[in-house]
């Protein structure tokens, strides 16, 4: 969910962990040449999806990567398909209240941009929590950590993980 600090800890897992960080929203912007708000605002939610699952089928073939993605992906069965040909599945969670606080500082996130951006959020999570539970091999509290702690939390509980279906 945003808010959840996923870009931050992919920085710091693709800097702990030697492997490329892609950030499918940066990818879509860049594809486009605007921002994602102006994406959302000149093209639609449903242009900025359609992308969002084409930057996907493209990475399916590449080298091993931290791959960080935005929070609406798992809504499009073809994305969790993708994403579960990718590799492990880290949920990056956190309560209510923080994650809104996160997610609306800088006060750029098309889907917030409501009368009632709180409700939209909570609206949003409610909505969205039960695809990240459905999909997560790994699901992190990030409320009270920092981007280096949720990073190591991952490091351990992927290594865990792989070891254990070895």
């Amino acid at each position: 969910m945003m808010g959840a600090g996923k870009s931050s800890v992919g920085r710091c897992l693709a800097r702990r962990s030697g492997l490329a960080r892609i950030d499918t929203d940066e990818t879509v912007a860049a594809k486009f040449g605007i921002s994602i708000a102006e994406i959302f605002s000149h093209y639609g939610e449903a242009k900025f999806r359609e992308i969002e699952t084409e930057t996907l089928r493209n990475l399916v073939t590449k080298d091993a990567a931290i791959i960080v993605t935005g929070g609406g992906v798992v809504r499009h069965q073809e994305n969790v398909d993708l994403l579960k040909q990718l590799g492990i599945i880290v949920w990056l969670d956190g309560d209510e209240v923080t994650l809104f606080e996160r997610a609306s500082r800088r006060g750029n996130r098309p889907l917030l941009q409501t009368e009632d951006p709180r409700t939209t959020f909570s609206e949003m999570l409610r909505a969205r929590a039960p695809h990240y539970a459905k999909v997560a091999d790994i699901r992190i509290d990030t409320s009270a950590l920092t981007h280096d702690e949720v990073a190591d939390v991952i490091l351990s509980k992927v290594k865990d993980l792989v070891t254990t279906r070895k």
